[in-house]
Protein backbone atom coordinates (compact mmCIF):
# COMPACT_ATOMS: atom_id res chain seq x y z
CA UNK A 1 0.00 0.00 0.00
CA UNK A 2 2.57 2.76 1.06
CA UNK A 3 4.61 1.79 -2.44
CA UNK A 4 1.10 2.41 -4.10
CA UNK A 5 0.74 5.69 -2.42
CA UNK A 6 4.28 6.29 -3.41
CA UNK A 7 3.92 5.87 -6.94
CA UNK A 8 0.89 7.73 -7.02
CA UNK A 9 2.95 11.05 -5.07
CA UNK A 10 5.56 10.39 -8.07
CA UNK A 11 3.07 10.30 -10.90
CA UNK A 12 1.07 13.72 -9.29
CA UNK A 13 4.71 15.38 -8.96
CA UNK A 14 4.89 14.79 -12.64
CA UNK A 15 1.54 16.02 -13.91
CA UNK A 16 2.00 18.75 -11.49
CA UNK A 17 5.45 19.61 -13.23
CA UNK A 18 4.48 19.28 -17.12
CA UNK A 19 1.13 21.32 -16.31
CA UNK A 20 3.03 23.81 -14.95
CA UNK A 21 5.52 23.96 -17.65
CA UNK A 22 2.69 23.69 -20.60
CA UNK A 23 1.46 26.82 -18.64
CA UNK A 24 4.92 28.84 -18.99
CA UNK A 25 6.95 31.03 -21.66
CA UNK A 26 9.14 28.31 -22.44
CA UNK A 27 6.40 25.72 -23.45
CA UNK A 28 4.61 28.59 -25.85
CA UNK A 29 8.27 29.35 -27.61
CA UNK A 30 8.61 25.41 -27.81
CA UNK A 31 4.68 24.66 -29.60
CA UNK A 32 5.44 27.55 -31.48
CA UNK A 33 8.98 26.54 -33.05
CA UNK A 34 7.49 22.91 -33.01
CA UNK A 35 4.34 24.24 -35.05
CA UNK A 36 6.71 26.27 -37.48
CA UNK A 37 9.10 23.27 -38.27
CA UNK A 38 6.04 20.95 -38.88
CA UNK A 39 4.86 23.83 -41.36
CA UNK A 40 8.60 23.88 -43.38
CA UNK A 41 8.83 20.57 -43.42
CA UNK A 42 6.58 20.22 -46.55
CA UNK A 43 7.94 23.71 -48.38
CA UNK A 44 10.95 22.25 -47.68
CA UNK A 45 9.39 18.71 -49.58
CA UNK A 46 11.17 16.86 -46.44
CA UNK A 47 7.68 15.58 -46.11
CA UNK A 48 4.87 15.27 -48.13
CA UNK A 49 1.90 17.74 -46.75
CA UNK A 50 -0.62 15.14 -46.28
CA UNK A 51 1.60 12.97 -44.03
CA UNK A 52 2.59 16.04 -41.96
CA UNK A 53 -0.98 17.09 -41.10
CA UNK A 54 -1.35 13.63 -39.99
CA UNK A 55 1.42 13.05 -38.07
CA UNK A 56 0.65 16.76 -36.52
CA UNK A 57 -2.59 16.00 -35.99
CA UNK A 58 -2.58 12.83 -34.14
CA UNK A 59 0.61 14.34 -31.93
CA UNK A 60 -1.49 17.60 -30.80
CA UNK A 61 -4.59 15.35 -30.13
CA UNK A 62 -2.44 13.16 -27.90
CA UNK A 63 -0.68 16.49 -26.11
CA UNK A 64 -4.30 17.42 -25.71
CA UNK A 65 -5.88 14.15 -24.27
CA UNK A 66 -2.77 14.50 -21.74
CA UNK A 67 -2.81 17.79 -21.00
CA UNK A 68 -6.59 17.14 -20.07
CA UNK A 69 -5.57 14.19 -17.77
CA UNK A 70 -2.67 16.46 -16.23
CA UNK A 71 -5.04 19.13 -15.96
CA UNK A 72 -7.96 17.26 -14.82
CA UNK A 73 -5.40 15.59 -11.46
CA UNK A 74 -4.37 19.22 -10.98
CA UNK A 75 -7.99 19.90 -10.21
CA UNK A 76 -8.83 17.59 -8.55
CA UNK A 77 -5.98 18.48 -6.37
CA UNK A 78 -6.63 21.63 -5.90
CA UNK A 79 -10.91 20.45 -5.50
CA UNK A 80 -9.35 18.36 -2.16
CA UNK A 81 -7.35 21.40 -0.94
CA UNK A 82 -10.31 23.63 -1.25
CA UNK A 83 -12.58 21.00 0.39
CA UNK A 84 -10.20 20.70 3.09
CA UNK A 85 -10.22 24.83 3.43
CA UNK A 86 -13.43 24.60 3.63
CA UNK A 87 -13.09 22.18 6.65
CA UNK A 88 -10.87 24.66 8.32
CA UNK A 89 -12.76 27.62 7.89
CA UNK A 90 -15.86 25.58 9.48
CA UNK A 91 -13.97 24.71 12.27
CA UNK A 92 -12.57 28.42 12.57
CA UNK A 93 -16.29 29.65 12.84
CA UNK A 94 -17.06 26.93 14.93
CA UNK A 95 -14.28 28.13 17.00
CA UNK A 96 -15.13 31.58 16.56
CA UNK A 97 -18.63 31.45 18.05
CA UNK A 98 -17.66 29.45 20.72
CA UNK A 99 -15.01 32.09 21.37
CA UNK A 100 -18.57 34.82 21.33
CA UNK A 101 -20.08 33.01 23.39
CA UNK A 102 -17.28 32.86 26.28
CA UNK A 103 -16.89 36.73 26.02
CA UNK A 104 -20.77 37.12 26.02
CA UNK A 105 -20.50 35.13 28.90
CA UNK A 106 -17.70 37.18 30.44
CA UNK A 107 -19.15 40.37 29.92
CA UNK A 108 -22.09 39.33 31.89
CA UNK A 109 -19.93 38.64 34.65
CA UNK A 110 -18.20 40.95 34.08
CA UNK A 111 -21.28 43.56 34.57
CA UNK A 112 -21.93 41.11 37.64
CA UNK A 113 -18.95 42.23 39.38
CA UNK A 114 -19.16 46.09 38.32
CA UNK A 115 -22.23 45.47 40.12
CA UNK A 116 -20.90 43.84 43.40
CA UNK A 117 -18.60 46.51 43.41
CA UNK A 118 -20.46 49.37 43.22
CA UNK A 119 -22.61 47.64 46.14
CA UNK A 120 -19.59 47.37 48.22
CA UNK A 121 -18.78 50.72 47.40
CA UNK A 122 -22.21 51.67 48.63
CA UNK A 123 -21.95 49.84 51.80
CA UNK A 124 -18.30 51.56 52.27
CA UNK A 125 -20.00 54.81 52.19
CA UNK A 126 -22.79 53.77 54.10
CA UNK A 127 -20.13 52.77 56.87
CA UNK A 128 -18.20 55.44 56.77
CA UNK A 129 -21.14 57.80 56.92
CA UNK A 130 -21.98 55.44 60.45
CA UNK A 131 -18.60 56.21 61.34
CA UNK A 132 -19.14 59.88 61.24
CA UNK A 133 -22.43 59.84 62.68
CA UNK A 134 -20.93 57.53 65.20
CA UNK A 135 -18.14 60.07 65.63
CA UNK A 136 -20.35 63.23 65.56
CA UNK A 137 -22.06 61.46 68.24
CA UNK A 138 -19.33 60.80 70.37
CA UNK A 139 -18.42 64.25 69.92
CA UNK A 140 -21.60 65.82 70.55
CA UNK A 141 -22.21 63.70 74.10
CA UNK A 142 -18.67 64.79 74.88
CA UNK A 143 -19.87 68.43 74.12
CA UNK A 144 -22.84 67.90 76.23
CA UNK A 145 -20.95 66.17 79.15
CA UNK A 146 -18.86 69.07 79.36
CA UNK A 147 -21.56 71.42 78.95
CA UNK A 148 -23.34 69.71 81.47
CA UNK A 149 -20.01 69.36 83.95
CA UNK A 150 -19.96 72.84 83.09
CA UNK A 151 -23.55 73.63 84.11
CA UNK A 152 -23.13 70.95 87.01
CA UNK A 153 -19.82 73.04 88.28
CA UNK A 154 -21.89 75.95 88.27
CA UNK A 155 -24.78 74.55 89.92
CA UNK A 156 -22.29 73.35 92.53
CA UNK A 157 -21.11 76.86 93.24
CA UNK A 158 -23.98 78.40 93.28
CA UNK A 159 -25.62 75.35 95.51
CA UNK A 160 -22.16 76.28 97.98
CA UNK A 161 -22.88 79.85 98.18
CA UNK A 162 -26.48 78.79 99.12
CA UNK A 163 -24.78 76.56 101.44
CA UNK A 164 -22.81 79.05 103.03
CA UNK A 165 -25.43 81.73 102.82
CA UNK A 166 -27.48 79.19 104.83
CA UNK A 167 -24.39 78.33 107.17
CA UNK A 168 -24.21 81.89 107.40
CA UNK A 169 -27.88 82.54 108.77
CA UNK A 170 -27.46 79.69 110.73
CA UNK A 171 -24.49 81.46 112.89
CA UNK A 172 -26.48 84.52 113.26
CA UNK A 173 -29.44 82.59 114.20
CA UNK A 174 -27.24 80.85 116.94
CA UNK A 175 -25.86 84.00 117.93
CA UNK A 176 -29.06 85.58 118.44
Amino acid sequence: MKNQEDKSEILEKIANGITWWIGSIPSLIAHTLFFIVSFLLPLLHLVEFDKMLLILTTVVSLEAIYLAIFIQMSVNKSHEKIEDIQEDIEDIQEDIEEISEDIEEISEDIEEITEDIEDIQEDIEEINEEEDDEVHSERAKNVMLKSNVSSNKNEIKALKDKIEELQNKIEQLKDE
